[in-house]
């Protein structure tokens, strides 16, 4: 059983999609973030950077922060969705990375730059604008030719997806570009039941 502390942002969907596709036990333990609930003494000792997603695994008796931890950690547990094979584990493990590192945290700035902060910097909107397009560039050239980013379906697909699930339309309207390989794999991600499921942990309201 899996203790999930979570709430409805994409790095928390991460975790619920891939404790879905693994058919994991899990109980969800929502952290209003929107109300610094992440910041009870509580909730520090679970995750002590004071963010979501953190779980206990009650099986191994260890908790562990950090989404990419947390794939890391479930695929491990359950011996799904992260090959063995050392060249396509790393392919997996790189692109787990490059939505850790790049994807992510660009599509959050362009996010908080261009719809929440008080003061519109038009440098700082276009900076990660152009950033989050050369990132779709990328993930679109990676998934020509094949249904899933590492090449089977893996943690990089749970990891990715739900960013760029909030994030597609908003960049295709900005730079014109269709990026056709990555809608289609939105479609194929979309259909996933365990996909649907988790993207509704917990219900948005």
């Amino acid at each position: 059983m899996i203790d999930l502390y979570t709430w409805t942002t994409p790095n928390g969907r991460k975790i619920s999609i891939a404790l879905e596709e693994m058919g994991v036990d899990y109980k969800v333990h929502p952290i209003d973030i929107g109300n610094d609930q992440q910041f009870t003494s509580e909730f520090l000792v679970i995750s002590p950077n004071n963010k979501i997603p953190a779980i206990y695994d009650r099986d191994q008796d260890v908790s562990v922060f950090e989404s990419g931890a947390i794939l890391i950690h479930l695929a491990e547990k359950t011996g799904k969705f992260l090959p063995q094979a050392p060249a396509e584990r790393a392919k997996v493990l790189e692109w787990l990375s490059w939505q850790i590192a790049g994807f992510g945290p660009m599509l959050g700035q362009l996010n908080h730059f261009m719809n929440r902060a008080d003061e519109k910097m038009p440098l700082a909107i276009q900076r990660f604008f152009d950033e989050s397009v050369r990132l779709y560039q990328v993930l679109d050239k990676q998934l020509d030719g094949q249904d899933y980013v590492a090449g089977a379906y893996s943690i990089a697909d749970m990891a990715i997806y739900p960013w760029s699930a909030v994030a597609l339309g908003p960049v295709q309207g900005g730079s014109g570009e269709s990026f056709a390989n990555v809608a289609a794999w939105h479609d194929r991600m979309a259909a996933r039941p365990a996909v649907q499921a988790g993207m509704n942990v917990p219900p948005s309201s």
